[in-house]
């Protein structure tokens, strides 16, 4: 039980961090292009990856690796798990705000790109934000996997 629960485990962190990394990429060429009907089409996408993929994984994440602590008889006192604990709860307290942000991007972007509009001030502000809200979570998870790894005492 223990293998199989690792193996959900590990293959739900890899969807969390490849499907945050690849929509990040994605977004951010996207607004490089700077074309409405690029930033359209992506952020559509976008948002259906992180509904698909995303939220998923960040549900199955904090259960099997709860189920795993118990199995393995580690303390939920281990600093290095309450360090994971704090930075998950940091990087969905970004995470939550760019989905909102992500929706209303592409709401921007398809207004835009129907009216034959370069895209407005505000979009380009929620991306400034939605850019800088990503650099926590992304780093919070980098450090979550080697929090996982090394287990450190600290």
């Amino acid at each position: 039980m223990y293998l199989a629960l690792k193996l959900v485990h590990v293959l739900s962190s890899t969807v969390l961090f490849g499907t945050g990394l690849g929509t990040a990429f994605s977004m951010w060429r996207a607004h490089v292009h700077a074309d409405a009907r690029v930033v359209s089409a992506v952020t559509r996408n976008v948002v259906l990856a992180d509904w698909w993929f995303t939220m998923p994984a960040v549900i199955v994440q904090p259960v099997t690796g709860f189920a795993l602590v118990r199995l393995a008889g580690f303390p939920l006192s281990s600093t290095w798990l309450e360090l994971t604990l704090v930075l998950y709860v940091l990087a969905g307290a970004c995470w939550i705000p760019v989905v909102w942000l992500q929706l209303r991007m592409r709401d921007l972007a398809n207004e835009a790109a129907a009216e034959g509009q370069p895209l407005s001030p505000r979009y380009h502000r929620y991306f400034k934000l939605w850019f800088w809200l990503g650099w926590p979570a992304f780093l919070s998870v980098v450090v979550i996997f080697g929090l996982m790894v090394f287990k450190p005492v600290l």
